[in-house]
């Protein structure tokens, strides 16, 4: 029943989503980005959200199109595969160590999109991939997927390590808030009684 496909199309890229938030962390992503795959795959990995991603992008401009149209046409299929948000933990949070980094996610699957981002990079790139494409991806999949979502960098001195920290710390959290709560799994997690 948690599971939603997406199909986006403009001027700049072609992508197809799919999801599965009751998956194992499975995952198949093909954007043309090479790193972006890796961060996708991780994200996958450790939310244990199934994850397909198909994406044909204007790479010959730069990254940039693609890397935020898979940040929205996620986001979007999050918010159908949750519906109305019945049972669901909502808030999510992780302190994720790697190697010399450290990343703090805190989120809140609110339906009230916001991203605070304390990230500095220590370098511009990460071989090819700009890492200022990272905010560009959380801001997209917050937008779209409803999500307040805070990222802060603790310490770290490699780019690398702090882009997969932040990508795993985000899944962790992720993990933790689509889960059913045994509790509550037939009531939405709010006062208000909408999300």
């Amino acid at each position: 029943m948690r599971k939603a496909e997406v199909t986006r199309r403009t001027a700049e890229t072609e992508i197809s989503a799919a999801l599965d938030l009751d998956g194992s962390g499975r995952y198949d992503m093909q954007t043309g980005v090479g790193f972006f795959d890796h961060m996708l795959d991780q994200l996958s990995r450790h939310s244990l959200i199934d994850m397909r991603l198909r994406c044909k992008g204007d790479l010959h401009i730069d990254d940039h199109h693609t890397v935020e149209d898979c940040g929205i046409a996620l986001g979007q299929a999050l918010t159908r595969a949750l519906g109305d948000k019945k049972g669901i933990r909502r808030y999510g949070e992780c302190s994720l160590a790697m190697d010399d980094a450290q990343v703090h996610c805190a989120l809140d699957l609110s339906g009230r999109p916001f991203l605070v981002w304390n990230v500095p990079f220590p370098t511009q790139k990460i071989g090819t991939f700009d890492t200022e494409l990272v905010r560009e991806f959380f801001q997209a999949l917050a937008t779209h997927g409803g999500i307040t979502l805070h990222i802060d960098l603790r310490h770290g001195v490699n780019s690398h390590h702090i882009a997969e920290a932040a990508f795993k710390a985000v899944a962790r959290a992720l993990r933790m808030a689509v889960e059913t709560d045994p509790r509550k799994a037939d009531e939405i997690p709010s006062t208000k009684g909408a999300l």
